[in-house]
């Protein structure tokens, strides 16, 4: 479609930044020192950037681009949000945990018979992706290139105590109930497994009836996907412990 754009002259540029600070959809980043335009699908038209240049380096021209798109444009800015939190956790973590098998004291259980794991008295999460709901995950991103998936139970995080160390470590999460949505899971996961080059797939359920309909799903999902998948299935007891 004809619609009017941004353009960036790279001579007039500067590479002071504002520009790209100006703009609130991320259309506009710094490359090699210089501002540019790095979708067209997010460049709203508006040109919010245009005062801000201190060297008229930006200008509107009507060209063919892709339309403005503001669910990308949101995916977007939740992405670099997210990798700015996992920056700053990361760097908080260097202070705080020398390492997974760095342990502060150790902590007797009131109950050792119904905990496996003696908890250090710092922690760091393991997350590595945001959304972890099984429902509002992206059907493609960057952070599913390449990995081993782990798709839990709510309730799992709660019931074994080494949930972070043990099972997301490593892996991108993906959490739901099948109980409380009320949905089939298997729909989204197969084109997630379709869309993206994952490397594995482990399920993470609750001993209780009610997650076989995750187990199933991810199944279902898997067969449906039409890849072969290394593929493992764990299990919580209502206690903590793994069956």
């Amino acid at each position: 479609m004809i619609r009017k754009i941004i353009q960036i002259d790279s001579e007039k540029c500067n590479g002071c930044g504002a520009c790209a600070a100006a703009c609130h959809e991320g259309a506009i980043g710094m490359v090699d020192g210089k501002a540019k335009l790095l979708r067209d699908d997010y460049c709203d038209g508006l040109g919010d950037c245009l005062p801000t240049c201190p060297t008229d380096a930006i200008t509107f021209v009507e060209r063919e681009a892709a339309a403005y798109d503001e669910e990308a444009v949101k995916a977007n800015l939740i992405a670099k949000k997210l990798e700015k939190e996992l920056v700053s956790l990361s760097a908080s973590c260097q202070g705080d945990c020398s390492g997974e098998d760095s342990f502060a004291e150790s902590r007797t259980p009131q109950n050792p018979d119904k905990r496996v794991d003696v908890m250090p008295d710092t922690l760091c999460s393991k997350l590595s992706n945001w959304p972890v709901q099984i429902k509002l995950a992206p059907l493609s991103a960057s952070y599913f290139d390449g990995a081993n998936l782990l798709i839990a139970a709510d309730c799992t995080a709660y019931a074994y105590a080494g949930f972070h160390d043990q099972f997301m470590a490593g892996r991108v999460t993906l959490i739901g109930c099948p109980k409380l949505d009320d949905v089939d899971y298997s729909e989204k996961l197969t084109e997630i497994l379709r869309r993206n080059n994952i490397a594995s797939v482990s399920v993470l359920r609750m001993e209780v009836p009610c997650c076989g309909g995750l187990e199933t799903a991810v199944t279902r999902a898997i067969s449906a996907s039409e890849k072969f998948l290394p593929y493992q299935v764990v299990t919580i007891s209502t206690e903590g412990a793994i069956l």
